[in-house]
């Protein structure tokens, strides 16, 4: 059998002295070895066994749902694997989700046992608890007195026989975990994962991770609560790694360093976050070094994987990689093999330049749905094509449908969406393709491209179509533009809602010797800085058809984020969110039309 925990015990049983899970504690790194790992995970699980676990049948509506709100830690796997040994169902939370929202997900999934990290989490979502009419224990990997402190928690000899006797009944089709998402609009879903869906992926993107070794290192900071870092965790573990866990997502680029991984998960706004700093540094150089930065640059922008270059440009870049790409890698701790990038479109610019600096981006796609891997542009440039995400993964099929809505299968599909079986067959059709809700083309019969999302293309007061996310990614490739959502069902032309990058606005003001205001609520207010987004605006348009191009925009002073209520926990815009919450801008643009 072949059971996620499955892939943990292996390792335990051939590798129990080696180093699986490490963490930085007192300004030290510490690791825990594979028998730590999993003897730690048996002693949680008996001690949940002890307090009394539903389990007795292994059917999802009558096995107990276990919630487990925490940052990333080692304790977050060990819980995951702990509740998989107990028979029960991992229902991670994002820490980031609202209160009302933590109370509808619970009372669905009737949790009984929540896991917090510390205090501070449990406050945050104190104020719903008494909405949830199931909730009996506390749990927490910090201590503090309304919880029960999970290192106090242990079995005895006949939980012991219980975990070991539930062990072998657990079948590849039982359900794993329950991923709640938020998604864009309504309310959330609970995504039923088996423990076949999730194993399966794994072994299905090993020959993707081809360049991952026994006892190197992975970096993992991207929210463990999602699927894609929690798949690629299985991975490493597959593969024999050891995985670090950043402090916080302010200390990655010092952790990088420190630790010197040879892959780390990444989202595309944090490669954005990077390459900025890139080019603030790069500003801030004078005479020949500045020229140089820029000059290497330019080059990066040029690369391409399929058409290397005339040999006067290939050995240019050698140039470049020794004097200036060097110091990025060095930056990222120097030996990393591979980036993988997932959860939103990334930049073409962005892998163009990496890919030059010798730092692999290699950009996936999946969904929550599909555990998560549907295809993956591979690290052998030979078989990567910038501007798509690759082709799909081993065992994992993938076709266009008549509407251009792309449709997969495969043993990495979901088995359904909790309580909702009406809106499973919406998704899941009686061929077994699940439809994702993106557009796509595949290039070269193989290489997918994805275009937009199907329910978000809109239709002008002309008749035209639309794709947002296309107009959005394309405008975006400009620095001085941080966020911006377009729109425009029924109107006579696009228009948007733009949130500049504030750093680089600023800095560009300054080597002009313009003097800046306090607030960005006063700086979007500026000429210079109105005419600035105008003319990135104007030259972005020109790559665009005519009925794409932004007509008018109005500019925002906040940056979206999870916590304003604005993005998704996976960085994805709220568009219904940004309509209510801007209306009278968005209705100002229209006014004199």
């Amino acid at each position: 059998m072949k059971r996620l925990f499955d892939i943990f015990l292996k390792q335990a049983q051939n590798r129990p002295n080696s180093d699986l899970l490490g963490y930085k504690e007192n300004g030290i790194w510490k690791t825990l070895k594979c028998k730590e790992v999993v003897d730690e995970a048996e002693r949680f699980a008996e001690g949940l066994l002890a307090i009394g676990i539903k389990n007795e049948i292994l059917e999802i509506e009558k096995q107990e749902k276990i919630a487990l709100v925490s940052p990333n830690r080692p304790e977050w796997v060990i819980t995951d694997l702990a509740v998989q040994l107990t028979g029960a169902v991992l229902t991670p939370i994002y820490p980031t989700i609202s209160p009302h929202e933590f109370a509808f997900i619970l009372n669905e999934a009737e949790i009984e046992k929540v896991i917090f990290s510390d205090k501070e989490m449990y406050k945050r979502f104190e104020s719903a608890f008494d909405s949830i009419p199931t909730l009996k224990h506390f749990i927490s990997f910090e201590p503090f007195e309304e919880a029960k402190h999970w290192k106090s928690m242990h079995g005895n000899q006949n939980t012991k026989q219980e975990r070991l006797q539930i062990m072998e009944r657990i079948k590849t089709e039982n359900i794993a975990t329950l991923i709640y998402t938020s998604g864009t609009t309504g309310k959330p879903k609970g995504v039923m994962l088996s423990h076949e869906n999730i194993y399966s992926n794994v072994m299905d993107c090993m020959p993707v991770f081809d360049f991952a070794e026994v006892d190197e290192k992975a970096l993992s900071f991207l929210p463990l609560n999602h699927i894609f870092e929690r798949t690629v965790t299985y991975i490493y573990i597959e593969a024999g790694m050891t995985i670090y866990y950043a402090e916080n997502l302010d200390t990655i680029g010092e952790n990088l360093k420190e630790v010197q991984p040879i892959v780390f998960t990444c989202v595309p706004r944090l490669l954005e976050k990077v390459y900025e700093r890139i080019l603030i540094t790069g500003h801030s150089l004078t005479g020949i070094k500045k020229k140089l930065f820029f000059w290497a640059n330019d080059l990066g922008m040029k690369y391409d994987t399929v058409d290397k270059g005339s040999a006067w440009y290939r050995f240019q870049l050698k140039i470049a990689n020794k004097i200036i790409f060097n110091k990025w890698r060095e930056a990222l701790g120097g030996r990393v093999r591979a980036v993988v990038s997932g959860s939103a479109p990334l930049q073409d610019k962005l892998i163009r330049i990496f890919c030059a600096a010798q730092i692999n981006v290699m950009e996936g796609y999946g969904l929550t749905e599909t555990s998560p891997v549907i295809s993956v542009n591979l690290r052998d440039e030979a078989q990567k094509r910038i501007g798509t995400v690759g082709p799909a993964i081993k065992n994992v099929e993938v076709k266009i449908a008549d509407d251009g809505e792309i449709l997969t299968r495969g043993k990495n599909n979901m088995v359904g969406y909790y309580k909702n079986q009406e809106m499973t067959d919406e998704v899941i059709d009686k061929d077994g393709w699940l439809h994702t809700g993106d557009i796509g083309v595949l290039e070269e019969g193989k290489y997918l491209r994805i275009t937009d999302r199907k329910k978000e293309i809109f239709k002008t007061s002309g008749g035209k179509y639309v794709a947002p996310q296309a107009v959005e990614g394309k405008i975006r490739e400009s620095h001085f533009i941080e966020q911006m959502m377009v729109f425009g069902p029924n109107r006579k032309f696009v228009a948007a809602l733009i949130v500049p990058s504030f750093d680089h606005v600023r800095n560009k003001l300054k080597r002009e010797n313009i003097s800046l205001p306090k607030t960005n609520k006063e700086l979007i207010k500026m000429p210079e800085v109105i005419d600035l987004i105008q003319k990135q605006v104007e030259k972005y348009n020109s790559y665009l058809n005519h009925v794409e191009q932004v007509k008018k925009f109005t500019l925002l002073a906040d940056e979206w984020t999870v916590d304003n209520g604005i993005l998704t926990p996976k960085l994805s815009l709220r568009r219904k969110k940004i309509y209510e919450r801007y209306e009278a801008e968005i209705e100002a643009l229209y006014t004199d039309v």
